[in-house]
Parts: C-alpha cells; structure tokens; sequence
C-alpha cells in the first residue's frame, strides 16, 4: 500500500526514531518490537550495512546498521542504541537506531512528498516528510530499506 495514497485510511500510526541525530518514521504495523542493543555476531562477505545476526528468542535475526543504510557514518552501537524488529516482505530484520522517540499518528494529507532527486538509487527510502512545530521527520518506507545483495547475505 502506498503510505501516501491519500484515498486509504485518512489517519496512519508512526514509530519515530533517531539516526545520526535526524529523526525518522516508519508506519507502526511495520514493526514487531524494539529491543535493547545486543552485540551481533559478525557475517562473512556481508554488505556493510549488515552488522551480523543476533538470537531472537531462537531465531537468528540479521541486524541492519540504518545509519550505513541511509548513506550515514556506521554508528558505533551502545547500550543506549536500539533494535527496531521490523517486517519487511517475508522477511523479519532488527534495524540499529539510536533511539525510539515517540508513537504517534498522522493525516495522510500532512505528510508532504519527498521531493524527487537525482540519486542513482531507483527507489528513494525517504517517501515523505512530517513538520510538526520544531520538528521534521523523515518517513522511510520500510520495504526498501534491505538490497537485494544484503537479503541474500541475511
């Protein structure tokens, strides 16, 4: 479902989070759970988005550095950093964020298009931005987020 399509639901529910000090959502059904960090255990000839693999309750999840992904440095995990557990197709992923800030919902009118750039990339992760106040939130569209190289490595 396109999260901008302004003839679904008229209301949508976010999960807010922190990245390289920008703030970013995804759409909340999207995400199973959050969870502390755990030191993942590394992949050979894993992309360098791809931190490693942690055990999720006897299942053995790919953790993705969202920073990399998003073209910023790799974040450095810590105590304070969190795994966002995400659906993305048939695939379950933790995604390393820096925090998770707020639940909150939206019109789907107040969500403004990401403006179209020239990025060589063909689908952009950042769809849509929400100003609020003093904030503005970057919507990424969780199905993008893993390449097609780094779904084979997970």
């Amino acid at each position: 479902m396109d999260v901008l399509n302004t003839d679904s639901a008229s209301r949508l529910e976010l999960v807010a989070f922190h990245v390289c000090g920008q703030e970013f959502c995804v759409e909340v059904v999207k995400v199973r759970e959050v969870r502390s960090w755990a030191p993942a255990t590394t992949l050979p000839h894993a992309p360098p988005e791809i931190l490693g693999v942690i055990n999720l309750r006897g299942t053995v999840l790919p953790i993705v550095d969202l920073a990399s992904r998003l073209g910023y440095p790799s974040a450095k995990p810590t105590s304070r950093h969190a795994i966002m557990v995400v659906e993305i197709g048939a695939k379950v992923v933790g995604l390393l964020v820096e925090s998770v800030s707020d639940i909150f919902s939206v019109d789907r009118g107040e969500i403004q298009k990401a403006p179209e750039l020239t990025t060589g990339e063909p689908d952009p992760l950042v769809v849509g931005f929400i100003t609020a106040s003093d904030r503005m939130i970057s919507m990424l569209t969780v199905d993008r987020l893993i390449r097609a190289e780094a779904a084979v490595a997970a």
